[in-house]
């Protein structure tokens, strides 16, 4: 409230002195804003912040100067907090996940959905179509203003223990899990022991085998050198899939000019199909270098058969149809539609 009290005091203000609207806009504008990322560069997620604050400084002119707080540092690191933290003001704009902000927004829990993505295709099919645009929707009634997609990847499982290539291969298994509650249903399903902590907190106790392994994009595993912390085998099963979404805070939002918003509006677009390719790297080729890599660190790598996977899909189903309630079962089945209709 305090915000919108100076700019209706500047416009009055301005009003008096004769100014035009754009004027009085650019004269409220901050001389830096805040944007929140998890991760910052050279991963792709803080990549896309960046490419995002460079566009819109260089097509501004300077009018607006972003600054990057990786590692949620303006919450103190609690990823859950995001979201809030975001329609209250404290951050000014973010590049967020899905699954952190779910427990805000239920309706990004879709892209949790245990196995509803088989492909990159399918990921697009929703992102890039209505029920993108559907959850956009939802999100600006959250309260943020949702600009462009982008992508952190998919969560691909990784251990000290051996290959996974079933659900038997899960039983008793101790794994870090993300704090959302389909996160600990879905490895439950599985067998497994899934434990929600930070990440600060997961590194250590993957080091000293208080937990047997985790599950994040492969990006991470080469950034962070997880095979130096006891992780020798990896699955790739793409069960889950992390998009992201760039965002601004409304009061922000409103403060901007219509010309400077469309130039926000689209360095994000743009900043967001490059950063979907720098997380796609290494993966949508057909030898997959990236997988490659991981094996040249002494890791076994394995992926699973159309066959394999399918016994993951089947195990996790009482799942899948308990939170397509909590999700929304018109915005599930109009995901399921656009899938079945993407191109292959």
């Amino acid at each position: 409230m305090k915000f919108r009290r100076t700019l209706l005091g500047l416009a009055l203000a301005a009003t008096a002195l004769g100014f035009t609207t754009g004027a009085v806009a650019q004269a409220a504008y901050k001389s830096e804003y805040k944007m929140s990322l998890v991760l910052g560069p050279p991963t792709p997620w803080g990549m896309a912040g960046k490419i995002w604050a460079d566009l819109v400084k260089e097509r501004t002119q300077g009018r607006i100067n972003i600054k990057l707080y990786p590692g949620v540092s303006l919450i103190q690191g609690d990823q859950t907090r995001e979201f809030s933290a975001l329609r209250q003001g404290v951050i000014d704009m973010a590049v967020g996940s899905t699954i952190n902000w779910s427990p805000q927004v239920k309706e990004l829990n879709l892209f949790s959905m245990p196995f509803l993505m088989p492909d990159y295709a399918a990921i697009d099919a929703l992102t890039q179509g209505e029920v993108g645009k559907d959850i956009f929707a939802r999100l600006d009634k959250a309260g943020v203003v949702p600009l462009a997609w982008g992508e952190n990847g998919y969560r691909e499982v990784t251990n000290s223990k051996r290959a996974i290539k079933s659900p038997e291969d899960l039983k008793g298994m101790k794994l870090r899990v993300v704090g959302s509650p389909i996160f600990s249903d879905m490895f439950s399903a599985m067998g497994a022991n899934p434990t929600q902590m930070s990440w600060a907190d997961a590194q250590p106790a993957l080091a000293s085998g208080a937990v047997d392994g985790q599950e994040n994009p492969l990006f991470l595993f080469t950034v962070l050198k997880m095979h130096t912390v006891g992780q020798k085998f990896v699955t790739t099963w793409g069960y889950v899939a992390d998009p992201l979404i760039f965002v601004v805070n409304k009061e922000i939002w409103a403060s901007w000019t219509p010309a400077d918003q469309a130039i926000v509006r689209q360095a994000a677009i743009d900043a967001g199909k490059q950063e979907i390719a720098l997380a796609r790297k290494g993966l949508t080729e057909a030898d997959k270098p990236l997988l490659k890599e991981i094996a040249g660190m002494g890791v076994t790598v394995t992926q699973l058969t159309p066959a394999e996977r399918e016994a993951f899909v089947k195990v996790t189903r009482p799942v899948y149809a308990k939170w397509k309630g909590t999700v929304g079962n018109d915005l599930v089945t109009k995901a399921e539609k656009a899938i079945a209709a993407r191109p292959k």
